[in-house]
């Protein structure tokens, strides 16, 4: 078996004495795809900021090719899509791709196929603050895929978009998947995700009550996870 691009090992989180996370442990290699489920608050969002370096843990570790993902070496081979979107109204939409493609080293001729790729190069020189909620979520996309990032993490990647817009989108993280990335999606969407994931999580109240590989049941039934794995 390959190393793991992605090992979480016992890692524990807490707010105050609250426990937002409780001994979580998981592995991805590349061309894998995890599902991560779970309700309002279960703590889906902590773990995620944990894994792009973010936000520490307060016990256990989290590795990316070995190395922590709060090390910039690390960080650079992440493609984040937060809750917050993270782009910048004031400016365009090609201008925010720049800033991020001078950061990462990437052309500014890769930042405009990212604009094509995701149906904004109409657009491109208008101001961000002009954008529907769906157009600035294409953006947030263009942005996290921008740098060809081993490790794309998404928190809720389908929210605001269209019926094209979220095709759209599945069909970049599925020619992401077949390039070997490994992506990891925090969703509501059960459909859309079990039609990508190889693997599903679910978090209940801060702990991993389950992590396995996609079943046949599970894409046919995407609640089958919440009935026979979830709390009653």
């Amino acid at each position: 078996m390959s190393v793991p691009v992605l090992a979480v090992e016992h890692v524990y989180k807490y707010f105050g004495d609250y426990p937002a996370l409780r001994d979580v442990s998981f592995s991805l290699h590349g061309g894998e795809c995890l599902a991560l489920l779970g309700r309002n608050g279960a703590g889906k969002t902590t773990m995620l900021k944990i894994l792009a370096g973010l936000s520490g843990a307060a016990q256990g570790e989290v590795k990316l090719f070995g190395d922590s993902p709060r090390q910039a070496s690390a960080r650079r081979r992440i493609g984040l899509l937060g809750h917050g979107i993270g782009v910048y109204d004031e400016l365009t939409a090609i201008e925010n791709l720049n800033i991020f493609a001078q950061l990462y080293g990437v052309s500014k001729t890769v930042a405009r196929e990212w604009l094509e790729r995701t149906q904004l190069a109409h657009v491109a020189d208008s101001p961000v603050r002009e954008f529907s909620r769906g157009m600035r979520q294409r953006l947030a996309v263009a942005r996290a895929f921008l740098h060809n990032p081993a490790l794309l993490i998404l928190d809720e990647p389908f929210t605001a978009l269209d019926d094209r817009a979220i095709a759209l989108l599945q069909g970049l993280l599925a020619d992401a998947k077949a390039a070997g990335r490994t992506i990891i999606m925090s969703t509501h969407q059960l459909r859309e995700a079990m039609e990508l994931a190889t693997h599903v999580a679910l978090i209940e109240r801060g702990k991993l009550v389950h992590f396995g590989p996609r079943t046949p049941e599970m894409l046919m039934d995407p609640g089958y996870v919440y009935r026979t794995f979830g709390a009653v």
